[in-house]
């Protein structure tokens, strides 16, 4: 039997067992939070780099395209060449992405019950009201 070595410093699992680890890339520096709003802001559409670049104009266009390269390796974006210009997509939603950065967040931790209780113990009543009903509606979901 063949045991992996797992080399992504970011891992989590205990041992690695995926085909290809992902740990931790659902974590973005300030600059790709920045990119991946303006992505995000498009949903469903296809944008360039340099209309990316333009909503940042303090930044390089080469900053901004040397970033959605990096968010393309992690999985964060769909890069398209269409004839000589790259095109950027979202894989998934603002919404799906900070859900996957909580489970990383819960899946490192030492104590991950604990964790998921302090955390919905400071949760505001509305954002309650929205956990309650999401958890009612997996219960009738899974008992369908």
């Amino acid at each position: 039997m063949v045991t992996k070595t797992c080399t992504n410093p970011r891992c989590v699992c205990v041992p690695c067992s995926c085909d290809e680890c992902r740990c931790g890339t659902g974590r973005l520096g300030e600059l790709e939070r920045r990119v991946m709003d303006v992505v995000w802001s498009a949903a469903g559409s296809e944008l360039t780099g340099r209309a990316i670049a333009d909503q940042l104009p303090e930044y390089a266009y080469t900053t901004v395209v040397t970033v959605l390269d990096r968010l393309a390796r992690k999985g964060e974006v769909r890069r398209r060449l269409d004839e000589r210009v790259k095109r950027y997509s979202a894989v998934r939603g603002a919404g799906a992405h900070t859900a996957q950065a909580m489970r990383l967040a819960l899946d490192a931790a030492n104590d991950p019950d604990d964790a998921l209780l302090r955390f919905v113990q400071d949760l505001p009543a509305g954002q309650l009201d929205v956990l309650r009903n999401a958890l009612e509606l997996k219960e009738l979901k899974d008992d369908a």
